[in-house]
């Protein structure tokens, strides 16, 4: 484990494979589970830094490919690091740019030593290899970086296949090319939807003595029952003592079936994007403020939620914010889904360490549609 970084497992739940636990680093501990609100641009939109330390967050995520081409990431490490440049004193976790890179199918030329793409803002040429990433990764100074990887078409059996053995070089080039010891670096889990091909990248990578690890290459096309499934594969065979990160993943449900499985840390973009689209996260999915049907609804988003926006506001108010186009709108609707997101997950640690996990995550699942009913949220990070 680098300098300063230890994952203490508090519970293990003896029904399921939920845990609760504390991965304490530089800028401060993180209760396990946890989600981490997604600030792409060194910010997660529409909320302060206060705002985010009001909320109970403990971990935000930030993206490497976008601040490498805007500010830049030498600029960002001439301010003294992301801590610094953005006001947030608290854990900070970046990408390594592979899932931005590898969505630009019509623009960038993939070879075993790195990637070559147009950038989205401008059409310039840019290439990322392993070393590249990590040096990014180094200036812009977050207390979680990610190995280098390639994020493959999940249920395309010979692209994984092909795929996984790049990822597994980027791996330990990534390894090799870290020199700040005040960064913990994940290994990222591959394979699709291919029992054989993760168990394979787990020990790969295992071996490699990553101190935590992510699992990726989900919620990017394949049923949540696939996704179920591939968590299930991974829990007995990734270290019990090093943190899980779950990638990209966000809605409540998936949260929740993703603890049950073993994940300690998720992070996505649903909470905000949603917000900025007038919808709130309540039990069940989410309402749509644009529907006619809340213009005089007096009652809050949510009835026991306690966060600013539903102790203040009714969903009349907010809705005419939303069909006025106004700030005060993203900024209530954000509160909201990110407070929604943080109690859920404090909830359920809590209910781990009660020894009450499955009965807690029965109730709440209750009320949202069966995994093969429903697709997974496909947005990883904001929409280039």
């Amino acid at each position: 484990m680098p300098l300063m970084f230890e994952f203490e497992l508090l519970a293990t739940d003896a029904g399921t494979g939920a845990r609760a636990g504390i991965f304490h680093t530089p800028h401060g501990p993180i209760p396990t589970p946890v989600f981490a609100p997604v600030g792409t641009q060194a910010t997660v939109k529409a909320l302060r830094p206060r705002d985010l330390h009001e909320l109970g967050a403990t971990l935000i995520l930030s993206n490497t490919y976008h601040l490498y081409l805007r500010p830049g990431d030498d600029l960002v490490a001439e301010m003294g690091g992301l801590h610094p440049f953005m006001g947030w004193d608290g854990p900070i976790l970046t990408d390594s740019g592979g899932f931005q890179v590898f969505s630009l199918s019509d623009t960038r030329a993939v070879d075993d030593d790195g990637v070559t793409f147009k950038s989205h803002l401008d059409g310039s040429r840019h290439r990322f290899t392993a070393e590249r990433s990590i040096a990014i990764q180094e200036n812009l100074g977050a207390d979680i970086i990610m190995a280098f990887d390639e994020c493959p078409p999940p249920t395309d059996r010979a692209y994984v296949a092909q795929s996984l053995r790049r990822t597994h070089a980027w791996a330990a080039r990534s390894l090799a090319a870290q020199t700040r010891r005040d960064q913990a670096l994940f290994g990222i889990v591959q394979g699709g939807v291919f029992r054989d091909l993760r168990e394979e990248s787990a020990a790969y990578l295992t071996a490699l003595n990553f101190p935590g690890y992510a699992i990726g290459g989900l919620a990017v096309g394949e049923t949540k029952a696939q996704m179920h499934q591939v968590l299930e594969w991974m829990n007995p065979v990734l270290p019990a003592a090093k943190p899980r990160y779950l990638m990209g993943v966000g809605a409540p449900e998936d949260l929740v079936n993703g603890v049950l499985r073993g994940v300690d840390i998720f992070d996505c973009v649903l909470p905000t994007r949603i917000a900025r689209n007038g919808a709130a996260l309540v039990p069940g999915g989410r309402i749509n403020l644009r529907n006619a049907q809340y213009s005089r609804d007096p009652a809050p988003l949510l009835a026991e939620c306690a966060c600013y926006a539903c102790a203040h506001f009714s969903r009349a108010y907010i809705r005419h914010l939303v069909q006025a186009n106004e700030i005060l709108a993203h900024i209530l609707l954000t509160t909201h889904n990110v407070h929604f997101l943080l109690n859920l997950m404090g909830n359920l640690r809590q209910a781990i360490l009660d020894g009450a996990a499955a009965d807690f995550a029965a109730t709440f699942l209750a009320h949202y549609p069966a995994p093969e009913q429903a697709a997974p949220e496909q947005a990883t990070k904001e929409s280039l």
